[in-house]
């Protein structure tokens, strides 16, 4: 039961005739609320863990970050993004409407289809990019099960696969959120004890947990660095050790400095901490290493290194680095922390809700992270091949590569099929289709909204342009905390929680704004906030504005908001 306070709010009117409704838009009344704690926890496993989340940690780690301090960050972080993720899903579950019809309110019943747009439209461009990711674990497991060669680059096998997963992905659309609700709740299991016999494997294959996570500090230390002894260049070297060694695996060392060739095989040399290479100063120079390995010459990645940074200390220089780096993960889950009531409107009650993803979100993120740095560094100590810390197999896919055994990749190969699965339907589907169906609710339905969704997923060739679609998708959503902001504050401050529902579907009501159907409060705050994480983009003494863009926007754009609303309301018609 609902305590007065959770009191779900229903229509009083029949807007079955309003362009602005359609059953996929209306409110789901409370007797088909199906949601509860475990349902919304397991939702948040099921997007949570994803090859991204398992490749988080290896960025900070290696920005001189210790393990434990890269897992508290993340924790903190999305314990931060869960607050505004639960706020905004307070309307989910009190009107039980979708995010488009939300946004209605606070930008009118237009002026909600740029925003609706541009978060769908970042979910596209992921739902190609996580897709096209899919099908190659389907690819992997055709070539376990049938002993064929995997191809290199693009090839008919790897554009089967995407197909398959793509039509895997439009099912579960297709049969509705129950479907999508029983598959998060399925998987949910299997991605926790997938990541649990991961940490299981490296521990046993160590011999030692503590040994494992040792061996992030080789990953947070350069490998090389040039070192200055009076005029003389000395290069310091740490690469890799053996397992319960101290020897590394190294065994020789090529150094080249500007101008000369990888060619001569004389510049190979016996390895050692220190090498002297120069009487003069040089400002920069390349690494490579090499060792036998089970009778076969293996060869590190060429690196290049440059002179030993002096390292930044005290107790304010510390603290930067961890907002720059906090600021970073909060925006991981900016973008459904903007939609999340397209989740929540099938909660059974706020307490569900709220439970739900406090449960789900941040504990998920830290054990995963947890796992992607238990596994590399475990992975370092066990494959003599991999000789210093820059060749590490932080990607799922470039350590499965390492195995032979067909079922152990056909198991992890379907441990990554799951995974990415649950992430992009839930995170990259029902968003746009919301979003699409909000254009012509008439007409565009939530299945077919997502089958618009697939196919803009197929037109960006994520095949070809993964690196560019992904840097783009990336600085986008940095700018879709003013959204937020202004909902948030629309929601809360401005109307206290109290929504006028079926003004929402009222083509002359209070939210057409006087007619246009644009509130321009709403659309000058979020031009302002944008604007002013750009102008960090331009102005590098601003860089700031443009690094926490995310909280840049959000805050202008809440507190102008708030401002223009309470000065203007007669203007601006609320």
């Amino acid at each position: 039961m609902n305590t007065a306070d959770e009191k779900i709010v229903s229509l009083r009117e029949d807007h079955s005739d309003s362009p602005l409704f359609s059953p996929d838009l209306a409110p789901v009344p409370e007797s088909q609320r199906s949601w509860n704690t475990w349902h919304l926890a397991a939702l948040w496993i099921g997007m949570a863990v994803c090859i991204p989340t398992y490749l988080l940690a290896s960025y900070m780690i290696r920005s001189g970050l210790s393990w434990l301090e890269t897992i508290l960050i993340i924790g903190v972080a999305n314990l931060v993004i869960t607050i505004p993720m639960a706020l905004n899903g307070h309307a989910g579950v009190k009107y039980g409407i979708p995010f488009p019809v939300l946004g209605r309110a606070a930008f009118g019943i237009r002026g909600i289809h740029a925003m609706a747009l541009l978060r769908g439209l970042v979910a596209c461009g992921w739902f190609g990019i996580q897709t096209w990711i899919g099908g190659l674990a389907l690819y992997a497991i055709f070539n376990a099960v049938t002993g064929a060669e995997a191809a290199a680059g693009l090839s008919i096998g790897k554009f089967i696969g995407f197909a398959v997963f793509w039509v895997i992905n439009l099912y579960f659309v297709w049969k509705g959120t129950e479907s999508i609700k029983w598959l998060e709740q399925f998987s949910a299991p299997i991605l926790l004890a997938g990541g649990l016999l991961l940490i299981y494997w490296g521990t046993v294959q160590t011999g030692s947990f503590g040994q494992v996570l040792d061996q992030s500090n080789k990953l947070a230390t350069p490998t090389a660095s040039l070192v200055y002894e009076g005029q003389e260049t000395w290069m310091q070297l740490n690469p890799l050790t053996r397992k319960n060694e101290s020897a590394f695996k190294a065994e020789e060392v090529q150094v080249l400095l500007a101008g000369e060739t990888a060619t001569d095989d004389a510049k190979w040399l016996p390895i050692q901490p220190n090498i002297k290479i120069s009487d003069t100063r040089v400002s920069t120079a390349s690494v490579a290493f090499r060792a036998e390995v089970e009778g076969k010459q293996v060869q590190s990645s060429t690196i290049q290194v440059k002179p030993q940074a002096a390292e930044q200390k005290g107790f304010f220089a510390k603290i930067w680095k961890y907002l720059l780096w906090l600021t970073a993960m909060v925006g991981f889950w900016a973008t459904m922390s903007l939609s999340i009531s397209d989740i929540t409107r099938y909660a059974k009650s706020q307490r569900s809700q709220i439970a739900g993803q406090f449960l789900g979100l941040p504990a998920t993120m830290m054990l995963f992270s947890f796992v992607g740095v238990f596994v590399t560094c475990a992975a370092m100590i066990n494959f003599d091949d991999i000789l210093i810390g820059e060749d590490a197999p932080w990607d799922p896919v470039s350590l499965m590569a390492k195995f032979d055994h067909p079922l152990v990749v056909v198991f992890a190969q379907f441990f990554m099929l799951i995974a990415t699965l649950t992430t992009n339907i839930a995170a990259n589907v029902i968003a746009p289709a919301n979003a699409f169906s909000n254009l012509w609710p008439k007409k565009i339905s939530f299945k077919t909204g997502g089958l618009i969704t697939g196919i803009i997923g197929i037109a960006i060739f994520p095949w070809l342009l993964l690196d560019q679609i992904s840097s783009l998708l990336l600085f986008v959503s940095g700018l879709l905390g003013p959204v937020l902001g202004i909902m948030l504050c629309d929601y809360y401050v401005i109307r206290r929680t109290q929504l006028d529902l079926d003004a929402l579907y009222d083509e002359k009501g209070i939210f057409a704004y006087g007619g246009s159907g644009f509130n321009r409060a709403a659309l000058l705050a979020f031009a302002v906030g944008v604007g002013l994480a750009l102008v960090g983009y331009w102005v590098p003494q601003l860089q700031f504005l443009y690094t926490g863009s995310w909280f840049t926007g959000f805050i202008v754009s809440f507190v102008l908001y708030y401002l223009l609303m309470r000065r203007g309301r007669a203007h601006f018609k609320t």
